[in-house]
């Protein structure tokens, strides 16, 4: 099976935007939202970086920027789902922290790689 991490990573962004489109957002959850996006969205870009990177050392930091804002992510998450009192959008978010913790993993294990070569 092939994986494109870079449309996934993409994709994720793309769902985080939609979830919080649809949001009501208040006082509480504006800012929640606003690191939300802002993490979840960098996981992509820095991907995508790290595709273009000017050599081996440039691309395992930015794989190292992918796993941190994909963990800040997974916290920013767990932060709104605390602000959110609708099931349905709860249930989203799982999946949305779920796709995150899966993020990280698949990050870890590329870092881990490229330490092994050296």
């Amino acid at each position: 099976m092939i994986y494109d991490l870079e449309n996934r990573t993409k994709e994720f962004g793309r769902e985080i935007i939609i979830l919080l489109n649809s949001l009501r957002l208040s006082d509480l959850n504006r800012n929640i939202a606003s690191q939300l996006i802002r993490s979840a969205t960098s996981v992509g870009a820095n991907y995508h970086e790290a595709n273009g990177g000017s050599s081996d050392r440039d691309f395992r930091n930015k794989i190292c920027i992918c796993i941190k804002e994909a963990r800040e992510t997974k916290y920013w998450i767990e932060m709104l789902a605390c602000a959110i009192v609708d099931e349905g959008i709860k249930c989203r978010l799982r999946l949305l922290w779920q796709e995150a913790h899966e993020l990280v993993l698949i990050f870890a294990a590329i870092r881990n790689k490229i330490d092994r070569k050296k």
